[in-house]
């Protein structure tokens, strides 16, 4: 009976080393696509626009599923990307484009964040309050002018405004002063 006991015990004891090992491998073999989807999520922890925001949401949505499916399943294998002939044009474009995104990453670097300075910040206009008011008052912009299309357009506007300002400083009259 000891035998029979300790058989079973054996038995119950190779099975789950087995389990473990399985495990432990398949949490090896998910670790690169894990750490993957961490550095996307790192990513989207520093600033960006609108563009790389959704750039970078799909990247982590992918990057999440391959990553959740090599945890779930036991076959899964990463795919390893095939090399393929490229001719020097093309490989000599890609280094111009690594150079590219080396020498802007750099550049980003350096860059203060907006409004890091704790100096207060000054707006000016062109005008005194009053009169700057009296001049949002007069100016009407053209209907063109919203969204101009082109430089043509761009340069009628301009135009257009310096008219406009030219006429209000001839008809503007300064408030008498009260004491």
């Amino acid at each position: 009976m000891k035998t029979k006991g300790m058989k079973l015990i054996l038995s119950v004891v190779c099975v789950a080393v087995v389990f473990l090992s399985v495990n432990v491998e398949a949490k090896k073999r998910c670790r690169p696509l894990l750490e993957k989807l961490q550095n996307i999520q790192a990513l989207q922890r520093s600033g960006y626009g609108l563009k790389k925001g959704q750039s970078l949401r799909a990247r982590e949505d992918k990057a999440r599923d391959k990553w959740w499916q090599c945890e779930r399943s036991s076959s899964f294998k990463t795919k390893s990307k095939s090399k393929k002939k490229r001719s020097k044009a093309q490989g000599s474009s890609n280094k111009a484009k690594v150079i590219y995104k080396k020498s802007r990453s750099k550049k980003t670097k350096n860059v203060a964040a907006p409004f890091a300075s704790k100096q207060r910040i000054e707006v000016k206009s062109k005008y005194p309050r009053e009169k700057q008011f009296a001049w949002l008052h007069f100016y009407q912009r053209p209907e063109r002018c919203h969204q101009p299309k082109s430089l043509t357009t761009f340069a009628f506007c301009s135009e257009d405004r310096l008219m406009q300002q030219a006429e209000f400083e001839h008809q503007y009259v300064e408030p008498a002063a009260t004491d």
